[in-house]
């Protein structure tokens, strides 16, 4: 019997130095993960597994840069992070407003809340439905736990306006939880 790498840091060597077989034991490890990265940031899920494949094209073809330092899956995990972005990027979709309304903004707490009973795919329809500006930084902070400070630096973006994004995330998806409840208990 042939035994298969076990040991990640081996199969990551091998893989650098183009063993197929070591590739698609990486790939097939961490596609499941990474396709629910991609598909946080990108919709419909055929453009998320597109992003996600570009993002395996680029760890294999700079897999010899990986340092050992902290996990593979993180690293990966930022090169799929870095994909969808630049994906939205070219579709020039962000559009970013700096200040903040905090009349309009108001109290965030209970979102977790009204949050907690929803169903996973009413979750992620709300937050599909968020701007892209403010689903990218709603998912880097809350997914990927990214500070406002990180977020800002890979995004271009000032601090405050991270900030502003999330906020106003936070009230779009407490407005559509709202409304979901509405409709349901009107049914």
């Amino acid at each position: 019997m042939i035994h298969l790498y076990t040991n990640e840091k081996k199969l990551i060597q091998n893989a650098a130095k183009g063993d197929r077989k070591s590739q698609k034991h990486l790939f097939d490890k961490h596609a499941p993960k990474m396709l629910s990265v991609c598909r946080q940031y990108i919709s419909p899920v055929e453009i998320a597994e597109e992003i996600m494949l570009n993002g395996f094209f680029k760890i294999f073809t700079k897999l010899d840069r990986f340092s050992h330092q902290g996990s593979f899956e993180g690293w990966v995990r930022r090169i799929m992070t870095r994909e969808c972005i630049d994906h939205l990027r070219k579709k020039d979709v962000f559009k970013f407003k700096d200040e903040i309304d905090e009349e309009k903004i108001g109290c965030d707490e209970d979102v977790q809340e009204d949050e907690a009973d929803l169903p996973l795919h009413l979750i992620q329809e709300c937050i599909d439905n968020l701007p892209n500006g403010y689903k990218s930084v709603f998912v880097m902070l809350t997914i990927d736990g990214m500070k406002h400070r990180e977020i800002a630096r890979f995004l271009n973006i000032s601090e405050n306006t991270s900030k502003t994004q999330y906020r106003k995330a936070r009230l779009m998806l407490q407005e559509q939880v709202q409304q979901i409840r509405k409709q349901h208990y009107e049914a």
